[in-house]
């Protein structure tokens, strides 16, 4: 079964290569969904995946790479979507 998950995540998580590793990680737990910076500074993720992976995924978010600074994650349950992989989108 699939679970999927809005986040928004606040802190020191721009400018630290943030959704590099956030895109490794999802990657490496076979998770398709996305992220991004908002202009407000916080990085906006969803993410879809197995019960369990999504479990570890939303763990790792609460502590982010080694150089950010995670103060707070937003959780959001939300519908499935239709996307096959995770990819950072870039605000234009």
């Amino acid at each position: 079964m699939q679970t999927c998950y809005c986040l928004t995540i606040t802190g020191r998580v721009q400018g630290v290569s943030f959704r590099y590793h956030t895109l490794g990680k999802a990657r490496e737990l076979d998770i398709s969904g996305y992220v991004e910076n908002k202009p407000d500074g916080t990085v906006y993720v969803e993410a879809q995946g197995k019960e369990t992976a999504i479990d570890q995924f939303v763990l790792w978010c609460h502590q982010g790479p080694s150089f950010a600074r995670v103060d707070h994650v937003d959780v959001e349950k939300r519908k499935s979507f239709d996307l096959s992989n995770f990819q950072i989108h870039y605000s234009g």
